[in-house]
């Protein structure tokens, strides 16, 4: 996909992946739309970003929101083409100590919130003469699993099954989905874990640049799923 000019939308945009996606994006002339919770968070990257980035204060697990926002933001005559399903939360306990509340927290941020955007994105994509790209952004531990991550496994493996069945739905339509699962990132989520964050770690930047690749490959060709984790996940030791 040739991404200057095109039509992105990005979850969790307000720090972090989210916001180094947004920022990799302007810089190849994508117009953003960038989705978080946090205005501030919003309107210190709109005034880094400029005129293409577009702030949108928006709580995905909102569905009646999410449908108002779409509907007034495209028509038949100004379509999306990329959404990157980054807005995510986590948190690490023994499922006994794990409260209802937690639990319905994650599910509803990580698979829900997905869930109403895309269904939303998905019916406009498909109006359009070219080809679209939903990245979802997965966990390496919706591959394999960890102890006292329940909630947050079961979001990230019902993403990789949802990416799949939805890429297998969409390839006649020209709309592309890949799963992009990761590793030790340094970003908050994984700070708010416990895991205190190193130089070994991937970094959001780095992120970033390989989600723009993966949007510029030829139309035909499509990365249904990739990995990316640290060589070396340990802290240095000098």
């Amino acid at each position: 996909m040739h991404l200057e000019n095109k039509i992105a939308i990005v979850t969790g945009a307000g720090k972090g992946l989210g916001a180094a996606i947004a920022q990799a994006l302007t810089l190849k002339k994508v117009i953003v739309y960038g989705i978080s919770r946090n205005k501030e968070h919003l309107t210190q990257l709109k005034n880094k970003l400029g005129a293409n980035f577009h702030p949108v204060v928006l709580d995905v697990t909102d569905e009646p929101a999410i449908t108002q926002w779409v509907s007034k933001t495209f028509s038949s005559t100004y379509l999306p083409n990329i959404l990157i399903n980054n807005a995510g939360i986590g948190s690490f306990s023994k499922v006994d100590e794990t409260s209802t509340a937690a639990w319905l927290a994650i599910i509803n941020t990580n698979l829900n919130g997905v869930f109403y955007l895309t269904s939303k994105i998905t019916a406009l994509m498909k109006l359009q003469t070219q080809s679209s790209h939903i990245i979802n952004i997965g966990s390496i531990i919706g591959k394999v699993a960890r102890s006292e991550a329940t909630a947050y496994c079961a979001s990230k493996f019902a993403i990789s099954g949802f990416s799949e069945s939805l890429f297998m739905e969409l390839r006649q339509y020209n709309i592309k989905v890949t799963c992009v699962n990761l590793g030790s990132i340094e970003t908050d989520l994984l700070v708010n874990s416990g895991v205190q964050p190193h130089s070994n770690m991937l970094q959001p930047k780095d992120i970033a640049a390989m989600i723009v690749h993966i949007l510029e490959t030829p139309d035909n060709m499509l990365i249904d799923e990739i990995t990316v984790r640290p060589l070396n996940s340990k802290p240095p030791t000098s």
